[in-house]
């Protein structure tokens, strides 16, 4: 088979895998450390919540541009930002000694995940559309799996009483491996055949290019819905074990089970269902949201510990499918040439949402106590039910959810591209 500039579809699916492997070492290990680097900066929990904050700080820009670096230089920037990722990692392990160090490190970290949360979408979303098969969502699966694998290896490393710097020096070396796997694997340059022609020739006076401003319209529509779904998401990832201890009695220890099986279900939901074929994107959206809000709404009214745990896997089994299944839209429905851009419009506004998730079950527990909280993330992911089928509408790319680039006709590919970002 004659190898062409997207390279051949084995080697992009590895790629992707690759990519998503190594990120979620980095996070499994930095999630699991964030009490011991808040010890060794000798920083305050309000200190620490200010310092968070920088992650989000330095990963939107970065999103953003990362985005434009993939459309001018290809998919080989993937490779040195995962590679740089566990570079930066180790070094915040061992600078973060006060607040401002621990504070430049995150805002340098978050950028460099930022643009590699991108990257390793835009390169997902071209191995699914080269293989013509389900990538997205398993990628994300080994995610999520290495998040919790990462987190066991670096309790055990904690609890061994091993330096700060060991798990984040060994989540180095393989970032740094997996980089150099992915230089390798990863095509040179950027591959623009299946971009529609679009220039001035292509349109008529009747139908003249939109600005600026609305090329990125679709995008946006899409992203807002990834916000809904990431702020369900991490408003449980976040809050799962503060409620267990708080509103139903349990120790630090099953507590912390919480988190493990919210994690747990969302890796097994994405292997289970990345399978499912384009078709259905639509019921598939619209399944997640109801699971979420019906999981979120059983955990609200929860008498145990085991019921708060069911409605906690069904949550997670939710809005494990959403994000993944809408870069799986954005993918079918845009140009090679804007793929970069594409995904770091979806991205970034989805990430809005990763960072207010949080935030919001906070401000709704201080008004109406963490089970009321609660209620209102429900409402988060009925109102991403109620918003799917207008704003996949709106967008135009809900009707292709099922079709490729490349088997959109002509005159249909022209209009996507005057959308394209």
């Amino acid at each position: 088979m004659t190898r062409t500039p997207s390279g051949p579809p084995r080697h992009l699916i590895v790629a992707a895998l690759v990519a998503f492997a190594a990120f979620g070492s980095f996070w499994g290990v930095w999630g699991a450390s964030v009490p011991r680097v808040q010890h060794q900066a000798g920083i305050g929990d309000g200190q620490l919540g200010l310092a968070l904050l920088f992650v989000g700080a330095g990963a939107l820009p970065a999103m953003l541009a990362a985005g434009r670096a993939l459309d001018r230089w290809g998919l080989r920037v993937a490779a040195v930002l995962v590679g740089a990722l566990g570079v930066v990692g180790a070094g915040l392990a061992l600078t973060a000694v006060n607040l401002a160090s621990l504070c430049v490190g995150l805002a340098v970290v978050g950028a460099v995940s930022g643009a590699a949360d991108v990257a390793m979408n835009a390169v997902a979303g071209r191995a699914e559309q080269t293989a013509r098969r389900p990538v997205i969502t398993r990628a994300h699966g080994v995610f999520s799996s290495l998040v919790v694998l990462a987190s066991l290896a670096t309790g055990v490393a904690s609890a061994a009483s091993l330096p700060l710097a060991v798990p984040f020096t060994a989540v180095a070396v393989l970032s740094l491996l997996a980089g150099a796997a992915l230089l390798r694997t990863l095509p040179s340059g950027v591959d623009r055949a299946a971009a529609p022609a679009s220039g001035p020739e292509h349109r008529t006076g009747a139908d003249p290019a939109p600005s600026d401003r609305w090329r990125v319209v679709p995008f946006l529509l899409v992203g807002v819905l990834g916000a809904l779904a990431f702020a369900t998401e991490n408003a449980h990832q976040s809050w799962s074990a503060v409620f267990a201890h708080d509103e139903l009695g349990s120790g630090p220890g099953l507590s912390a089970v919480a988190p493990a099986v919210f994690a747990g279900t969302v890796a097994v939901t994405r292997f289970a269902t990345g399978g499912l074929k384009a078709a259905h994107a639509r019921a598939v959206l619209l399944a997640g949201a109801s699971a979420a809000a019906a999981g979120t709404a059983l955990i609200a009214v929860a008498p145990t510990l085991l019921v708060a745990g069911m409605g906690l896997a069904v949550a997670a089994a939710g809005t494990a499918v959403l994000f993944p299944t809408l870069v799986g839209i954005v993918s079918r429905n845009v140009d090679e040439s804007h793929r970069g851009r594409a995904t770091s419009v979806v991205t970034t506004v989805s990430y809005l949402g990763f960072l207010a998730g949080p935030v919001y079950v906070g401000l709704w527990a201080d008004a109406v106590g963490l089970r009321g909280a609660l209620v209102a993330v429900a409402a988060l992911a009925v109102g991403l039910f109620v918003l799917t089928p207008a704003l996949l509408r709106l967008s135009g790319l809900g009707r292709r959810t099922g079709v490729t680039v490349d088997e959109v006709a002509p005159p249909v590919r022209d209009r996507m591209g005057q959308y394209a970002p």
